[in-house]
């Protein structure tokens, strides 16, 4: 699975070699402007200037658009969490529409699949979701939509109705409301290559103004040093809103958490 070129990374560890990165770049940059100052090149600020002002406007026109990209689909993250606490309330409730032996199991069932659901997400916050406890939740979840088919599938063989088809319904919805989770939380991600794009555009556009304060002799770090803090902090957010569960910005549990506990009342 792809989670995202960024995901085992701390976010201040990324920040930090962000910055180090553009520092880094920039440095190169002044040392080849120096040595082009020795050789007395007059044209080199003047048509260096635009270039610099370019590649700055190429690399905000990037990071606006990689953030656009990443708050879409974290908005649809916070969306299908609300929508799944409906669709899995729904079935709870229709539940009560099939024969006693059925309605129990398929009752106990979802309040398992809601357990296990907000428990993932709980181990995903503290330990990432490339270790085996996401294999094993996941694996469950799809173990108790087959058993949740299997008990109303059984339920209208035996007495067909409207409200079997209903509940049949519902299930249907909760089997398909885990897909899009799983996909809108674990594969649409921002891709790897538009993450290089960045940074390549970071460093080139670093060493480009490198190479023109190398010329003015002077390495100017009180502007240097606020402008790759400004960059890499804008380049942090884009990839924690990346990140749905492990960084600082994290999609919310409350209507599952809401859900969890209306079961939990009822069932008492």
């Amino acid at each position: 699975m792809n989670f995202g070129m960024f995901e085992t990374l701390p976010i201040i560890v990324v920040f930090f070699c962000v910055v180090l990165a553009m520092l880094v770049s920039c440095e190169v940059g002044y040392q080849l402007g120096k040595h082009f100052q020795t050789r007395k090149d007059r044209y080199a600020m003047i048509s260096l200037g635009p270039m610099v002002v370019g590649l700055l406007g190429m690399l905000a026109f990037v990071l606006a658009f990689t953030f656009s990209m990443a708050a879409s689909h974290h908005n649809l993250r916070k969306t299908y969490v609300i929508d799944e606490a409906n669709v899995v309330g729904t079935a709870y409730l229709r539940a009560d529409l099939l024969q006693m032996q059925y309605k129990k199991e398929v009752k106990r069932l979802l309040r398992k699949y809601v357990d296990i659901r907000l428990q993932a997400v709980v181990d995903i916050r503290l330990k990432g979701v490339s270790g085996t406890h996401f294999d094993a939740a996941f694996s469950n979840s799809i173990e108790i939509h087959q058993l949740l088919w299997t008990q109303v599938s059984t339920a209208a063989a035996k007495a067909p109705s409207l409200n079997t088809s209903l509940m049949i319904k519902s299930i249907n919805n909760v089997i398909e409301m885990n897909e899009k989770r799983v996909t809108a939380g674990l594969h649409n991600r921002i891709p790897s290559s538009i993450w290089i794009a960045v940074l390549v555009i970071c460093i080139l556009t670093m060493i480009t103004m490198g190479i023109q304060i190398g010329l003015t002799g002077k390495r100017r770090l009180i502007a240097v040093i606020p402008l790759s803090m400004a960059f890499a902090a804008l380049f942090v957010l884009v990839v924690d809103l990346d990140r749905p569960q492990t960084g600082l910005i994290m999609v919310g549990q409350q209507a599952m958490i809401n859900l969890q506990s209306n079961m939990d009342r009822e069932s008492n």
